[in-house]
């Protein structure tokens, strides 16, 4: 017997500042790491979708209207993968050297939530959960790893929710 496919997956989205322009010898070893990280992301147990352009990844996706912000923005089963994969492997190797590549900022760049299984997310959704946990801190909405809700605190916003899914919640 197979157990039901979970009402909720996880969405993930941070961003950075760039320290520099994508193609200076800086952010080479960025630039280099990016396919073989998000590789590792996609075979990743509990991985379930990631924001990509034509490119393979999402550096070239505006956030904020800032072209100084990068984008990575993706879905999860759950906290515990999206945890066991950002801590070990190259993208650990990777968060470990952030500040090499990227400014530190004060005002929130992670931001989780909820939503319904199969749904994928916008940058829109991304930009106003931002928003949200900058402006009130980590909430049913919009939180952290550090500070989480269940999915049954999730609360999407008004067209959101996937067609045919809206009494579901």
């Amino acid at each position: 017997m197979t157990e039901p496919a979970a009402a909720y997956e996880l969405a993930e989205v941070n961003i950075a500042r760039l320290k520099a322009p994508l193609d200076s010898p800086q952010l080479k070893d960025f630039v280099d790491s990016l396919d073989p990280v998000n590789a590792d992301a996609d075979a990743a147990d509990g991985f379930v979708w990631r924001l990509q352009s034509d490119t393979g990844n999402a550096t070239d996706v505006s956030v904020f209207g800032d072209s100084w912000l990068i984008l990575n923005m993706s879905v999860w089963r759950d906290a515990d993968s999206l945890t066991a994969y950002m801590y070990q492997g190259r993208h650990r190797e990777m968060l470990a050297r952030r500040r090499e590549w990227f400014e530190r900022v004060e005002e929130a760049m992670v931001a989780l939530w909820w939503v319904p299984a199969g749904h994928r997310p916008t940058v829109a959704e991304a930009e106003s959960r931002l928003l949200h946990i900058r402006t009130h801190g980590p909430t049913p909405y919009a939180f952290t790893l550090r500070t989480s809700f269940p999915p049954q605190g999730a609360t999407p916003l008004i067209g959101e929710v996937p067609e045919g899914l809206g009494c579901a919640l």
